[in-house]
C-alpha cells in the first residue's frame, strides 16, 4: 500500500479562508459521525478481504456529506485522492478533505477536465484509490458522466459503486437536492461489488455500459 499522503502537503496549496471553513467542516463531520447509527450492506465482501489493485470510488454528489466519515470508519487503510471541482466551494472541500488525510484532484467535466483526468490517471497508476461523484459538480442530477467509465478504462481500475440512504434528512435547494443527514440519523452504507470496464468499449457499447453503471446507482428508480 502507497504511504498516506501529508496533511501539511495537501493543505499547502490552499487559501487561509478555505483552510478555515474545510477544517471547521471537517470538526463538524468528525462530531456528526460519531452519533449517526451506521449500516453496511456489502454483498461480497470488499471490507473484509480489500483488494490488492485501486478503485474508483463513485457515488452521487449530494451524498458526499458521510463518506469522509464513512472513510475513517470502514476504509481508512486505503490511501487516495478524491476529484473536487476547481471552484471555490471545491477548494474548501479540498480542504475539509485534507483534514481526512484525502488528497484533492482540483478540476472538473466543465474546468480542468483533461488536467485533472491526467491527476487522476497519475493516483491510480501510483496504486492510490480515487474518488468522484460522476454527477457533479453542476448536474444533471443522478446522471453517470463518462469520464469514470473512460477513467476505468485506461487505468484498468474496478469501479466501486457506493450507495448511501438516510433514516432523516434535511434537503438543500441546490440543484443536486443536497441532503444534509440528521444528528444521530441512520446511515446506510451500500458497497455494490466492483465493476472492471472493457478497455475496448466504444460507441454504443461504451454508451450502454454508461447506462448500466448509472443504473447500480440509481435501483428501481429509488433515489428522489
Amino acid at each position: 500500500m502507497p504511504e498516506r499522503p501529508d496533511k501539511k502537503e495537501i493543505r499547502q496549496d490552499l487559501s487561509l479562508k478555505s483552510r478555515i471553513l474545510g477544517g471547521t467542516a471537517a470538526n463538524l463531520i468528525r462530531l456528526l459521525s460519531c452519533g449517526y447509527r451506521w449500516k453496511v450492506e456489502d454483498p461480497d465482501g470488499i471490507l473484509e478481504n480489500l483488494p490488492d489493485h485501486p478503485m474508483i470510488w463513485t457515488f452521487w454528489h449530494n451524498r458526499i456529506f458521510v463518506l469522509p466519515g464513512a472513510y475513517r470508519r470502514y476504509l481508512k487503510s486505503r490511501n487516495g485522492a478524491v476529484l473536487t471541482s476547481a471552484s471555490k466551494d471545491g477548494e474548501v472541500l479540498a480542504a475539509a478533505l485534507a483534514a481526512f488525510g484525502v488528497a484533492a484532484v482540483r478540476g472538473s467535466s466543465s474546468r480542468r477536465g483533461a488536467s485533472a483526468l491526467l491527476g487522476l490517471t497519475d493516483w491510480i497508476k501510483n496504486g492510490y484509490d480515487v474518488a468522484i461523484t460522476p454527477d457533479g459538480p453542476r448536474g444533471p442530477r443522478y446522471k453517470l458522466a463518462p469520464g469514470v467509465i473512460k477513467l476505468a478504462q485506461v487505468t484498468g481500475a474496478a469501479i466501486l459503486p457506493v450507495r448511501v440512504n438516510y433514516g432523516s434528512t434535511w434537503t438543500f435547494n441546490s440543484w443536486d437536492k443536497f441532503r444534509f443527514p440528521k444528528p444521530f440519523s441512520k446511515i446506510t452504507l451500500i458497497l455494490e461489488p466492483l465493476e472492471f470496464i472493457d478497455s475496448e468499449l466504444e460507441g454504443e457499447a461504451f454508451e450502454s455500459e454508461r447506462v448500466r453503471i448509472e443504473s447500480i446507482l440509481n435501483p428501481h428508480n429509488e433515489i428522489d
